[in-house]
C-alpha cells in the first residue's frame, strides 16, 4: 500500500516535470515579489532573481535526471551483443 502512494510522488514523463516546474515558478515569483514588497531596492531585487534562478537550476536538474533514467531504462532492457 505505502509503495503504491510512493509510485504517485515520482516524475516519470516529461510533461510531470514541466507541469512541477510551473507550480516551483508560480511559487517563486509569489515569494520574490514579497521580497520586493519586504525589502525595497537593490536587496529585495536581488532576493528575486535568486529565487526565479532556484527554479531554473532545479528544472534543469528534474530534466536532466529524467534522460538519465530514460537511458538507464533502455540499457537495461536492450539485448546485449552477442559475444562470436
Amino acid at each position: 500500500m505505502l509503495r503504491k502512494i510512493g509510485r504517485l510522488f515520482v516524475i516519470k514523463t516529461r510533461w510531470e516535470a514541466y507541469i512541477i516546474i510551473y507550480a516551483l515558478a508560480l511559487g517563486a515569483t509569489a515569494r520574490g515579489s514579497q521580497y520586493l514588497l519586504e525589502y525595497p531596492g537593490w536587496g529585495g531585487k536581488l532576493l528575486f532573481l535568486a529565487t526565479t534562478g532556484a527554479v531554473f537550476l532545479a528544472g534543469g536538474k528534474i530534466l536532466d535526471c529524467l534522460k538519465y533514467e530514460h537511458a538507464e531504462k533502455e540499457a537495461q532492457t536492450a539485448p546485449e551483443p552477442a559475444a562470436d
